[in-house]
């Protein structure tokens, strides 16, 4: 891991698609676009300074996102990605028009896991502010049309918790413990549920242990969606990534790197402050 505070030596990059969230799951976008587009270059744009965005006023993630959008547009983006679910649900749609390039979130895919499930019912995986904001209600209401009562709406945020920690990596005993725990009480509150979505970027970072959890269960995972929509926009470039970083005084950039590095991923880090 490196890391950098000096702009000028920002490589250049050929209309990126911009990836950007407050945590460590948007990585799992980052990855997929390069597994599709290998030639595509990435704005990966990590905003520790701003994490969590789940624990969020309305405002000040209309503002947060706001200002980072304009930020991101001053590197001539192809399109930008909010590779997290709680804004994309809650305030995403306020913000369109704000950029010229096209802007995508990730929304659990709740119609498509209801119709592997009939007549059984779909938990909606996510963090507490998403799954008990009136928005995410609506849009499920909507997904579901007449089986909105078979639509859940769960806090998953001690299986975040898991991920932003590292437990997953450097405790899988116990990770997976609390995992098979989580799921014990989930199935005692409902006992109808026969699929889930991962509606956190950090979820898909346990799908080895859900499943050891609940075999047979299908999970969905939201960006699946979200890459489908960005690859039209792609723009060929070198394949470089360009990944920066703001930090305060909790959430450091040294302390971002590190976790890339336990995830393996080698990402020299920019830090820049918005």
């Amino acid at each position: 891991m490196s890391i950098s505070i000096d702009h000028d030596v920002l490589p250049m990059l050929v209309r990126p698609i911009a990836v950007f969230d407050a945590g460590i799951g948007s990585y799992a976008a980052v990855a997929a676009i390069q597994r599709l587009l290998p030639q595509q270059d990435i704005l990966y744009f990590a905003d520790r300074a701003s994490f969590p965005y789940g624990d969020k006023s309305r405002q000040d993630l209309l503002a947060i996102l706001r200002r980072t959008l304009r930020y991101l547009d001053g590197f001539d983006p192809a399109a930008v990605l909010v590779a997290s679910n709680a804004p994309s649900i809650t305030v995403l749609d306020d913000l369109m028009g704000v950029i010229d390039p096209p802007v995508f979130g990730v929304r659990p895919p709740i119609a498509a896991a209801l119709a592997v499930t009939d007549p059984r019912a779909v938990a909606v995986l996510g963090v507490q502010s998403m799954v008990e904001s009136p928005e995410l209600r609506r849009y499920a209401d909507t997904q579901a049309g007449e089986r909105k009562a078979q639509v859940h709406l769960v806090n998953a945020s001690p299986l975040v918790e898991l991920v932003e920690s590292g437990a997953f990596l450097f405790a899988p005993e116990r990770t997976q413990a609390q995992v098979n725990a989580f799921f014990d009480a989930l199935d005692q509150r409902y006992t109808d549920i026969a699929a889930f979505t991962l509606s956190s970027t950090h979820l898909p970072w346990l799908r080895t242990f859900i499943e050891r959890a609940r075999p047979g269960r299908p999970l969905f995972d939201p960006l699946d969606d979200a890459i489908a929509a960005v690859a039209p926009h792609a723009v060929p470039g070198t394949g470089a990534v360009l990944a920066l970083v703001t930090e305060n005084e909790r959430y450091s950039a040294a302390e971002f790197g590190q976790m890339l590095d336990r995830l393996g991923v080698s990402l020299p880090l920019h830090k820049v402050t918005l």
